[in-house]
């Protein structure tokens, strides 16, 4: 062993150690292990950022906008909706929202896929009694598995593609990934859809403070348009349609005013509502149902052709001017340049029209206005911003572009037409350039802390290999599994795949394992390719701790768990695929190679 080597291997036992440990941020971990890296001499200066600018990261970036643009179309919830009557307890639930995650995150990133179910699972639990623990862990175990069937599902295939690339020139080509991972997929949604029973019946699921703040009940007024059809037009249309999550509280009606309309009752264009409900509920009701909120319409004041509309919550001060006047009185728009659109006031309902509704001290409204000149009307106003948390209130929202953009991205690279991270990269800009996401909403999806975990180590990574370090070990561990079958070592490298993930970032396991897996079917005179895809699986499929991966981070505090409820339903499941994909992966990937 070199001094180069030696110190290249410290510095990777070092940052494991500290990944172990726990101590700190992984991303800080991984900024320091390349600064690390740099001062030792390890990375040249050079080659010290090379990693921002890699395929992975704009990859993994990419998918994650468009996840996002896929969520905010709404098209998810529609889908589920018809099944919404049949899923009454959790023998049904489980089975049909871990296959619908697991199928999601076959066309998605699997973080994203996660992320777009869980507001569906957790309002189908509050509805129906079901404890969200029961749900959540399945539905994230489904997505990991799931993301290991195409290219873009997860992190580990992306950056497994790579390393393929850089080594033998070609990277695995979009769906490469199907055989093996579309069966494992359906082996482990067969399991789920039982096993789930060794998860507690009842846990206390933490609430965060986007949670709390989504629990005001906000009253809203909405406008039935001209030419409006929803079902037979009537109270209890929109009943249907909202369950019993938003209450229709009065319907106005020229000056007249009828508190809690008779279901019945035929709504006309003209007429408006005033709507109470959670600010999700509310917003899900008024885009399904096409109805137009009363001052949203009105122009908002742009300071510039680059500033954006948002829409805050905040919450009246003690000394604001707001106290004991109307909106109509203070004309908050001509005034102010922003719009009323909800009102929340703890133990109250207010039954009167939003402009004409008296303000006290404490109440929480619902303001839109121009990006830039929110700051200062809220500080004129007297009002206190909340937590930062996107508010959404009717508006417009493209249901199908988002996943035609997707699908069209995924067409071109499986056929060749684009590389991997211009099609992706191509498909996020044009998502944003057409409206079915906002700049802001794109930036609040980049998961800052993985982009940049992942592009630190990209470089300290490397230093093993340019050190021939991965050589050194790759002939160790042939001297170690010399005279085995090669099924038995292929079952081997998985399992260090898997050992590694629960306590690394799956992402840092592949750049760690996957160049130790070349080295090792170079030295046995073997294909790498079932190698490289054993390094996939076995990194992939961390079902073991909360911290490997940020699907299980995801559903921890959602789902009440506890550290030791992961391998309850995790460890059967790792051993059950350790079991059947060697040897499904030496069926579809030969060791002789093609």
């Amino acid at each position: 062993m070199t001094l180069q080597q030696g110190l290249s291997f410290g510095l990777i036992g070092a940052t494991v150690l500290c990944f172990i440990w726990g101590r700190w941020r992984y991303d800080l971990i991984a900024l320091g292990a390349l600064a690390l890296g740099v001062v030792c001499g390890l990375i040249p200066i050079k080659s010290a950022f090379s990693g921002f600018s890699n395929d992975i990261v704009v990859i993994i970036a990419s998918a994650l906008v468009l996840s996002a643009a896929i969520s905010r179309s709404g098209l998810v919830d529609s889908l589920m909706a018809p099944l919404l009557p049949h899923l009454k307890d959790e023998r049904t639930q489980v089975p049909v929202l871990s296959t619908a995650t697991t199928v999601l995150s076959m066309v998605t990133k699997n973080v994203g896929a996660l992320a777009l179910m869980m507001p569906s699972a957790l309002r189908i639990a509050r509805n129906t009694g079901v404890s969200p623990g029961r749900l959540l862990m399945p539905m994230s175990f489904g997505s990991l598995v799931g993301g290991l069937a195409v290219l873009v599902g997860t992190s580990p295939n992306i950056i497994v593609s790579e390393v393929r690339r850089e080594a033998l020139g070609k990277p695995f080509a979009m769906f490469d990934f199907m055989p093996v991972g579309g069966t494992l997929s359906v082996l482990a949604i067969a399991y789920l859809a039982f096993a789930y029973r060794l998860l507690p019946r009842s846990r206390a699921a933490a609430i965060d403070i986007d949670a709390a703040l989504a629990a005001n009940a906000y009253v809203t007024e909405v406008e039935v348009p001209e030419g409006w059809t929803f079902g037979r037009c009537r109270i209890a249309d929109l009943q249907k349609a909202a369950g019993e999550a938003v209450v229709v509280v009065a319907l106005l009606r020229g000056r007249r005013r009828i508190a809690s309309p008779h279901p019945n009752r035929k709504l006309l264009p003209g007429d408006v509502l005033l709507l109470e409900g959670q600010q999700q509920e509310l917003n899900e009701l008024i885009v399904k149902a096409r109805l137009k909120l009363s001052d949203a319409d009105r122009p908002v004041v742009m300071e510039a052709p680059t500033d954006e509309v948002r829409v805050v919550e905040a919450v009246i001060g003690a000394e604001s001017d707001l106290i004991g006047q109307t909106a109509k009185g203070l004309s908050l728009n001509d005034t102010y340049g922003v719009n009323l659109l909800g009102v929340s006031r703890a133990g109250y309902r207010m039954a009167g029209r939003l402009a004409t509704v008296r303000m006290k001290a404490g109440d929480i409204l619902v303001l839109q206005g121009a990006e830039q000149l929110l700051p200062a009307a809220l500080q004129a106003l007297g009002c206190l911003p909340l937590a930062e948390r996107e508010v959404r209130l009717g508006g417009f929202r493209h249901a199908l572009l988002p996943t035609a953009i997707l699908a069209t991205a995924m067409l071109l690279v499986a056929f060749g037409v684009l590389p991997v991270a211009g099609g992706f990269f191509a498909a996020a800009v044009v998502v944003v350039a057409t409206g079915a996401l906002r700049m802001r909403e794109a930036y609040a999806a980049l998961d800052a802390p993985v982009l940049v975990l992942v592009a630190a180590l990209i470089p300290v990574s490397d230093t093993v290999q340019a050190s021939g370090g991965t050589d050194l070990i790759a002939g160790w561990l042939s001297g170690a599994f010399h005279g085995l079958p090669p099924l038995l070592t292929l079952t081997a490298m998985m399992a260090v795949a898997m050992a590694a993930t629960p306590f690394l970032n799956n992402a840092a396991t592949v750049l760690i394992v996957a160049p130790i897996g070349l080295g090792l079917a170079k030295h046995l005179g073997l294909s790498p390719d079932p190698f490289l895809m054993a390094v996939a699986v076995g990194a992939g499929c961390d079902f073991l701790t909360p911290v490997g991966h940020q699907c299980n981070t995801l559903v921890l505090g959602p789902g009440g768990y506890r550290f030791g409820d992961y391998a309850r339903l995790g460890a059967p499941l790792t051993v059950l695929i350790l079991v059947v994909a060697p040897s499904l992966i030496a069926l579809v990937w030969p060791f002789a190679g093609r």
